[in-house]
């Protein structure tokens, strides 16, 4: 199995729109800067062998990311998220991906044990499906699809739902992977609420800890 990560990234200066009675807007940029490069980090030492694909608009997230060696696609105009994210697995296809995941850039427990635990599901069937949920069963934090194009993406309010109707609809064999890490995002308050909570009980550090000090004091 060649697997390639598509990870979107908002453009920066759009990010986190709803932390904006805690942070400034520099701060929630470098909040979602922080967790791109905590994403990036575990996929590029990770032992499993994969391609990073990362899709934005963002000029300076794109330059950030090629840092780390990964490839690049700069959307232009206002792309919607799931033709973005088809584009990118054409694309990814084009390289050689026999398999895809989808990652969103804001989880800051993402770990080398998630990524492993969703490889190794996909690899008991040669049609698969892999889902992993937010932490409310809503949406939907990790998507890989074996192979490429299985289903078609469905990000989104109720997407974890739609996922996976769609993929027994397309009859492939559908995973679940329950993880906290994986289903933690950050949006809200309430989220950095329960990532403070959960990196301790974890024993994680956590990404720019003065700045989550500063939420937690308000």
């Amino acid at each position: 199995m060649k697997l390639w990560t598509i990870v979107p990234v908002k453009p920066w200066n759009l990010a986190k729109s709803r932390l904006d009675p805690l942070f400034s807007r520099a701060q929630r940029e470098a909040l979602a800067a922080a967790m791109l490069h905590h994403v990036l980090d575990v996929l590029t030492t990770a032992p499993v062998k994969l391609g990073v694909l990362v899709v934005s608009r963002d000029t300076r997230a794109l330059a950030e990311a090629r840092d780390y060696g990964v490839q690049t696609v700069l959307e232009s105009g206002s792309p919607a998220l799931n033709p973005a994210l088809t584009r990118a697995a054409q694309l990814t296809r084009t390289m050689g991906a026999t398999s895809t995941l989808v990652l969103p850039a804001d989880l800051p427990l993402f770990s080398v044990e998630d990524l492993e635990a969703l490889v190794n599901l996909a690899c008991q069937s040669e049609r698969a499906v892999v889902l992993a949920s937010d932490r409310h069963g809503d949406g939907t934090n990790a998507l890989l699809t074996c192979p490429p194009g299985v289903i078609a993406y469905a990000f989104g309010p109720g997407s974890f739902a739609r996922h996976k109707a769609l993929a027994e609809k397309a009859q492939a064999d559908v995973y679940e992977w329950h993880s906290p890490r994986v289903a933690l995002d950050i949006d809200t308050p309430d989220d950095l609420a329960c990532y403070r909570a959960l990196a301790e009980e974890l024993g994680e550090p956590l990404i720019m800890p003065e700045l989550l000090a500063l939420a937690a004091d308000c």
